[in-house]
């Protein structure tokens, strides 16, 4: 693989601040497109990010920054998106120049609504990439703790092996261990699920449920996500990977996880828009709930999805979380 090739980081937010930390520790230069203008010249200026993951200090000269989409995309050979799923679109709406030769990297954890799709087959549906040219970077790694430089692990995914060990070698670091897999549809689609079922766990906690739930309550939701993709994307792959159990589980108990919060706000009473306000993040496992259901609706053997079903009656429907998950305690082994 031509180590030559130039890599772009489109997002702003606390994932996409951790992704060009760890390309700077083996890149000369990254490029890094920001919606936000201030943060962009905030981060010309004082060196960091001043809307997330402020304590870590760049080297501006190693940046190639820019508020235009079509600048960015235009310089560089592998684009790694990490924009929230919902304003994904809004995005890739603005781009002009062609990205149909370039290798895309999804690091979003979420599905496109307006499709209804993980973000890459929308990439490869609505603008034609193949999937050899298309890859994932997922993993049980919060944004927080590479700011720290605390050890994490990070999966990459793509059916190119030589693309999955190129864009694994320049993510690695003392700090950052990678592996690579084939399985880009699965571990994508487990980065969403993931999401609904830290939702799952924060609705729990907010209504009083213990430590002892929590585990059963992770136990189930590992198999019915094991489940679910057997559904979607049939192959031989090992659910208890860190791509797929690592990353539910530090997302389900971890106190970074915002999908968590979000949940433990709605269980302890707050309304969704009340919620979403408090926070002023996305918990992409709002907009994956919903999705994930009508999936499950469309398959014609439907997998057994108690869990994902009682989030999206609680999200969705506005059914009461104590009488829902008093209900789903009897369905969990």
């Amino acid at each position: 693989m031509d180590s030559s090739k130039k890599i772009a980081v489109i997002g702003g937010g606390s994932w996409a601040t951790a992704i060009v930390k760890m390309l700077c520790e083996n890149l000369d230069e990254v490029g890094w497109y920001m919606r936000s203008v201030y943060a962009k010249e905030h981060l010309l200026k004082e060196n960091h990010n001043p809307n997330y993951l402020s304590s870590v200090e760049f080297r501006t000269e190693q940046l190639k920054l820019s508020n235009d989409i079509n600048e960015i995309a235009d310089y560089a050979d592998y684009l790694i998106f990490v924009v929230p799923s919902a304003f994904l679109n809004k995005e890739l709406e603005k781009l002009k120049v062609s990205i149909k030769d370039k290798v895309i990297f999804s690091a979003i954890k979420g599905i496109v609504p307006e499709t209804g799709l993980i973000v890459g087959e929308h990439f490869h549906k609505v603008y034609d990439i193949p999937y050899e040219n298309i890859g994932v970077i997922t993993g049980p790694c919060h944004a927080e703790e590479v700011a720290l430089e605390r050890l994490s692990y990070i999966t990459v995914a793509s059916a190119d092996e030589d693309k999955a060990k190129f864009m694994a070698e320049q993510l690695s670091s003392n700090y950052i261990k990678t592996k690579i897999s084939d399985d880009i549809i699965g571990t994508e689609y487990a980065a969403m699920l993931k999401n609904i079922y830290a939702i799952a766990a924060g609705i729990a906690h907010g209504l009083g449920y213990g430590d002892n739930f929590q585990s059963v309550l992770m136990s189930n939701s590992i198999r019915e996500m094991r489940r679910f993709i057997k559904k979607i994307h049939k192959m031989k792959r090992n659910i208890n990977n860190s791509a797929y159990l690592g990353d539910l589980l530090v997302t389900g108990y971890s106190v970074f996880s915002r999908n968590r919060m979000f949940g433990n706000m709605i269980g302890k009473g707050y309304t969704v828009k009340s919620a979403m306000m408090e926070m002023n993040m996305v918990a992409e496992g709002y907009y994956a709930a919903k999705s994930a259901h009508l999936i499950t609706e469309k398959l014609k053997s439907k997998a057994k999805t108690p869990i994902i079903d009682a989030v999206y009656q609680v999200l969705y429907e506005g059914k009461d979380p104590k009488k829902v998950f008093g209900k789903l305690t009897d369905k969990l082994d």
